[in-house]
């Protein structure tokens, strides 16, 4: 009784693709351990995929498309399997976020998604209230990372982001997963595309006390900002709306550490674990 239930619970992009599965499995007069063979899998991760247990990875639907011969039919449904794996209401924005000229970004009580590790990201999903499943919580900690695809796009985008002390203080999966957070941050703070800066606790009063903001450049040149609290968004287009946002986070700029005081104030924190 519980496959069908969770088949029906199941995005519709996740559905198609297992319906088209097992359609292109029974063509080919496969059992689900005979496709599983060919793919290198189990015959019991293919029957999680066609009732919808589990969502396909990039890698299954990859192997499923050789072993079936599937002409690209499989292989298409990535980047929309991908886009599902995001909560709903972040998908929308995750869309533009991919094929924006410039991100910046505004961050007060967590380090901006496109920056986090790994280890980061799934300690922070796991303190989720109410918590995720453990299937769940992983599909969105590679959706998390699929994000960074963003960082080697061609044409490059620009990448800033603000952050405040308290955030890069909080120590999310522990001192040593911090650690290797801090480095993470260094390393892309390398990158001639990424600007990052600091707003130390020391600048108590400052233009981003209203709370955090992402800003997108799309490549019309449009402007938009996008903000996100406990699972609902909004995100505003409005020219006077986001003029005024743009404003105020130029001051949060001008108002933060400069880009070479922030590596060393991290490299300060990474010496105090």
């Amino acid at each position: 009784m519980s496959q069908p239930k969770k088949k029906d619970s199941a995005p519709p992009t996740m559905q198609y693709f297992a319906a088209v599965l097992r359609l292109l499995r029974e063509h080919a007069g496969l059992t689900q351990e005979e496709l599983g063979e060919r793919m290198h899998y189990t015959g019991s991760a293919v029957s999680a995929v066609e009732t919808c247990a589990k969502p396909p990875t990039d890698e299954f639907i990859e192997a499923a498309e050789k072993a079936l011969d599937a002409g690209g039919l499989l292989r298409s449904a990535i980047g929309f399997l991908r886009l599902e794996r995001y909560p709903e209401y972040f998908q929308g924005f995750v869309q533009l976020e991919q094929e924006a000229l410039s991100v910046s970004s505004y961050c007060t009580q967590v380090i901006d998604g496109l920056l986090q590790t790994e280890e980061y990201a799934r300690a922070l999903l796991r303190s989720n209230y109410p918590p995720f499943e453990e299937d769940e919580l992983e599909q969105l900690v590679t959706a998390r990372m699929d994000r960074k695809a963003l960082f080697d796009r061609k044409p490059m985008a620009l990448i800033h982001t603000v952050i405040e002390e308290a955030t890069l203080r909080r120590q999310i999966g522990g001192p040593e997963a911090m650690g290797r957070q801090y480095e993470h941050l260094l390393t892309k703070a390398a990158r001639p595309n990424v600007t990052f800066q600091v707003m130390p606790a020391s600048c108590a009063e400052h233009a981003g006390l209203r709370g955090p903001m992402k800003l997108i450049v799309m490549p019309d040149e449009t402007s938009l900002a996008y903000m996100e609290s406990h699972g609902e968004s909004m995100l505003v287009s409005k020219p006077a709306k986001v003029g005024t946002l743009v404003r105020r986070y130029a001051m949060i700029r001008a108002q933060a550490l400069r880009p070479e005081e922030s590596v060393s104030f991290v490299e300060q924190l990474m010496g105090e674990l």
